[in-house]
């Protein structure tokens, strides 16, 4: 086990990366443009594919199930805005906006 990296070392490198203010911006860039490319790709139909696969859950006789176009689109966008909201309201409350 070791208890320190060394500054080259890709562990470090990583821990640097994500503690970064900027990594999930980089990477949110980073899947635009892979996805982007991949739509307009020789591939897209097996982007269209993967977009409209079901995905879901049962719970007893009931089930929930909606394409991965769908999943992004209301979950993940909630998600987003609510991370936007709390960040709103930590400015207002400590920041200088």
């Amino acid at each position: 086990m070791l208890d320190r990296e060394t500054p080259g070392s890709l562990p470090s490198m990583f821990q640097r990366f994500f503690h970064s203010e900027v990594s999930g911006s980089i990477l949110l860039l980073l899947c635009a443009v892979v996805a982007l490319a991949w739509a307009n790709s020789p591939w897209e139909g097996a982007y269209d594919d993967l977009l409209h696969t079901t995905l879901g859950f049962s719970l007893g006789g009931s089930t929930f199930q909606l394409s991965l176009h769908h999943w992004i689109n209301d979950g993940l966008m909630a998600i987003f805005f609510f991370v936007v909201g709390l960040e709103i309201k930590r400015e207002i409350l400590v920041g200088e906006l």
